[in-house]
């Protein structure tokens, strides 16, 4: 062990400052896009359009930032990941000023679709892949804390947008909001950094072994991982889960409204959904590094499925406050468990690579889902039917992740009996 990397080694780890540049990230770029439902009905008002149409908005970016990071995690692994983290912030804030000047519904489309969804598309994938190099041992809870910037987002983006409405209208709402994503998504982006290596330690902060195989991470190529059966099991469980997974973001909102709920406590629901992600994050991450990681993931789909049902019955707002805190954490664990398991089972060469493939799945799902329930509500003026099928969507997943779990078992007493 060199001095340099012993030296090092007794300093405050950089991988937690990598930690924070991921946080703030996720803070900006997905609490910027779940503000979302805080404008749906000052844009449905202004320019007279269905509540399907609207929702089309969130859904063009949510199907862009997820499918991007099939080409933003391969090159990031390439030419290194802090360009793209820097990149997309610049576009989330360009997105959403050009937003405040829309003077059409399509223009919205063009201005918030393709701003925020390119901006985050370019800086999600490889910033939590960037996370995943710099950890082995709290890899579960070094990934929840990154990704708690998401549920923190949530909690806090939204009231803020809904002040700024009623301050300045949603245009100038949308202007401030581009403001703070210049300035603490792009700043705080700097902060990312590709491979503990390049500091001369090893994960966690360890001293880096000096060993031949030390100057690339160990781990399957892209075409080995997605012709496994593993990536192929977390991709059709990811693509079914996610129909349904983005739809209280979008919906919730004007669910509460539709059921008496004031505007005000309408949009604190959202941020019950970030309290509870973020302990879900937090909690759930690192408890998963104990139970096991992939366990973990079965989890976290049967208890989304279950705070669905919750809501198909939810009424008030104290039962819809009970649906976002318990579906928060749920899906918060999801999030937070799912780049590790990617790492656990394909290693770290080409993470961000892989994670960027897998969440086309989820893009899919995305462009689908929230979409789907808005004209859904639009014909039956009812939101049941896309909340049960949501709830019915994960208790689908889930059973893949099971036979995933099943396949693993066997082939570990095979390789065992050899």
């Amino acid at each position: 062990m060199t001095i340099q990397s012993t030296q090092a080694h007794r300093s405050f780890f950089y991988g937690w400052f990598v930690v924070a540049g991921a946080f703030a990230i996720m803070f900006v770029g997905f609490g910027s896009a779940y503000t979302f439902s805080a404008f749906l009905e000052p844009l449905q008002r202004d320019f007279g359009a269905s509540r399907g149409s609207i929702s089309l908005v969130f859904s063009i970016a949510g199907f862009l930032y997820f499918a991007l990071g099939i080409v933003s995690g391969p090159l990031a692994d390439r030419f290194g990941k802090r360009p793209f983290a820097v990149a997309g912030m610049i576009l989330v804030a360009a997105g959403l000023a050009a937003a405040s000047t829309a003077r059409s519904l399509v223009e919205v489309y063009l201005a918030y679709g393709l701003g925020v969804g390119l901006g985050v598309g370019f800086a999600y994938v490889p910033a939590i892949g960037a996370v995943q190099r710099w950890f082995v041992k709290r890899r579960g809870f070094a990934s929840g804390l990154a990704v708690s910037g998401i549920g923190l987002g949530t909690l806090a983006m939204p009231p803020l947008a809904s002040l700024l409405i009623a301050w300045a209208g949603w245009r100038g709402a949308y202007l401030a909001l581009g403001t703070i994503a210049l300035v603490l998504g792009g700043g705080l982006s700097l902060l990312i950094e590709n491979d503990p290596k390049d500091r001369g330690l090893g994960p966690d902060g360890d001293p880096l072994r000096e060993t031949s195989g030390a100057s690339k991470p160990s781990g399957a190529s892209v075409p080995e991982a997605v012709r496994s059966t593993r990536f192929i099991g977390l991709y059709a469980s990811c693509l079914v889960c996610s129909f349904g997974a983005f739809v209280p973001f979008v919906h919730l909102v004007p669910y509460a409204r539709d059921h008496g709920v004031a505007a005000s406590s309408a949009v604190a629901l959202l941020g019950m959904i970030g309290v509870g992600s973020t302990a879900g994050r937090f909690f759930l991450g690192a408890l998963a590094d104990r139970a096991g990681r992939d366990r973990s993931l079965l989890i976290m789909l049967i208890g989304m499925a279950l705070a669905m049902a919750i809501w198909a019955v939810a009424a008030n707002a104290w039962a819809l406050a009970a649906f976002a805190f318990v579906y928060g954490t749920f899906y918060g664990g999801w999030v937070a468990v799912l780049p590790a398991v990617v790492m656990d089972y394909f290693g770290g060469r080409n993470v961000s690579g892989i994670i960027g493939i897998l969440y086309t799945s989820v893009a899919f799902g995305t462009l689908i889902g929230p979409s789907a329930a808005g004209f859904a509500y639009d014909v039956n003026h009812s939101y049941t039917l896309p909340i049960l099928v949501s709830a019915a969507a994960n208790i689908v997943a889930a059973l893949i992740v099971v036979a995933i779990l099943a396949r693993s078992r066997t082939h570990a007493v095979s390789a065992a009996t050899r």
